[in-house]
Parts: C-alpha cells; sequence; structure tokens
C-alpha cells in the first residue's frame, strides 16, 4: 500500500482536461487541400481505398466519414499540394459540423440532462481499433467520468448508442433490439470510418453498411480509428441533440 501511494504522489496527476492535450507531429487529422493548383489530375481519387475523394473541375472535395487517413492521397498528389493537418475535431451533427470549442462538457451534461449521460456500446462488427479507442476513454489519462459520462451494461439504462464497425449480417438483429431498448429521446453516433460510411470493407455478402442505413445516426466521428479526443467532440455535438 505504502509503494502505491508513493507512485501516486510521484507520478502526479496525469488526467487531461478536453482539448488540453497536443497530438503528435505525425498524427494524421483533416486532409487539408489548395483547390487553386489542383489539376484534375484524378490520381488522388483513383487511389483512395474507400472512394471517399471526389473530384469536380478544380474542386476537391473529401468526405471524412469515409475516409481512414491512410495518407495514399498526400503521396500520390502531384502537385504536393494534398496534405494532413492536426484537425481531430471532425464530427458532424446530422450532417452539419458545428464548432463547440471552449464549452465544458460536463457543464452541459448537467444543465441537460440534470445526471450523467449513459452510453451503451455496440460492436456490430468491427476490427476492434474504435473500441480500443473508446476504452481509453476510461483510463486516467481521459476518465470520462470526470464529465458525468458512464458506459452502462444494459441498453435500456442508457441515453446513447455508440456503434462501432460496419454492420454485418449476423449483427443486424442484435444492433435493431439494442436501439429499440433505448428510451426515447435516443442519440446514436457512429463511431469510425466503418460505421459511418460502411465503404471500408466494400460489397460483401456478410455486410450490411453503414449504421444510418438500419438505425438513424446523429452523430458522425471519422477517423480509422477516431482519437479520444474526438470521441469528446462528438459527445459535445451530442448535447445539442439531447
Amino acid at each position: 500500500m505504502i509503494n502505491i501511494l508513493k507512485k501516486i504522489i510521484y507520478t502526479g496527476i496525469v488526467t487531461e482536461k478536453y482539448d488540453g492535450g497536443q497530438v503528435p507531429a505525425s498524427f494524421r487529422g483533416e486532409v487539408v487541400v489548395d483547390n487553386k493548383v489542383c489539376s484534375d489530375c484524378q490520381v488522388c481519387a483513383m487511389v483512395c481505398p474507400t472512394k471517399a475523394i471526389i473530384i469536380t473541375g478544380q474542386e476537391m472535395i473529401v468526405n471524412h466519414n469515409a475516409c481512414i487517413f491512410c495518407g495514399r492521397c498526400v503521396q500520390h498528389c502531384e502537385a504536393q499540394q494534398i496534405r494532413h493537418s492536426d484537425n481531430y475535431k471532425l464530427a458532424t451533427l446530422s450532417g452539419s459540423l458545428a464548432d463547440h470549442t471552449g464549452n465544458l462538457l460536463a457543464e452541459r451534461i448537467r444543465d441537460i440532462l440534470g445526471r450523467s449521460l449513459h452510453i451503451r456500446h455496440v460492436d456490430v462488427g468491427s476490427c476492434n481499433a474504435c473500441d480500443f479507442e473508446m476504452g481509453a476513454l476510461s483510463n486516467p489519462i481521459y476518465d470520462l467520468q470526470q464529465y458525468g459520462i458512464d458506459f452502462v451494461p444494459s441498453p435500456r439504462h442508457a441515453d446513447m448508442l455508440m456503434v462501432t464497425g460496419v454492420v454485418t449480417r449476423n449483427l443486424t438483429q442484435a444492433l435493431l433490439m439494442t436501439y429499440e431498448a433505448v428510451p426515447n429521446p435516443k442519440i446514436v453516433m457512429a463511431v469510425g470510418a466503418c460505421a459511418a460510411s460502411g465503404q471500408v470493407f466494400g460489397s460483401s455478402y456478410a455486410v450490411r453498411g453503414a449504421v444510418d442505413e438500419l438505425v438513424p445516426v446523429d452523430i458522425y466521428v471519422p477517423g480509422c480509428p477516431p482519437r479520444p479526443q474526438a470521441l469528446l467532440y462528438g459527445l459535445l455535438l451530442a448535447m445539442d441533440k439531447l
């Protein structure tokens, strides 16, 4: 016990506040492009494995819900005008971006719900990368409970569903039944490129597609997988829906 107390005192406080941490230099965030110099060569669109890039004339549009941030578009751009920024705040609210920088998540949850926000996680066919990032939310670094947010074992106790993975045929019924079990008003967050777009694994007899093809989705959090800070930003948007 003494050794544990010594370690705690020596380590100090490691928990970060939302938006307080720095992303590493190698982090691949939002795809940024200078449309003015796009030569319409279509190379970046052709090398994109999830077809997340559309070029019309000299305008390049990136669907970040489908992007897996592999960097192929950056590597193959002939004009070298595509880059990854350090922006991880890519979650969208019903298709519309909203900026809530500076708002305190814990205060908004208390104001809206008057209690903790309860989340039920549903894995409908993921590779578990997004699941690991969600698990990191509960560690001492991110400490999700400091905001008044808890994961619950039953959908009947939940306010929100966090869905990871592309929807497989075998887990379709589990998703639908879990969604129906959540009391109204219910919020659904599609976590990661698989859940948000359904395009990562292409067409297969075993795949149904994106989450919004089966149940209504309120928040999309892009990434492969998204950072814990990106998930927290998505929760900020969820407060607006509630």
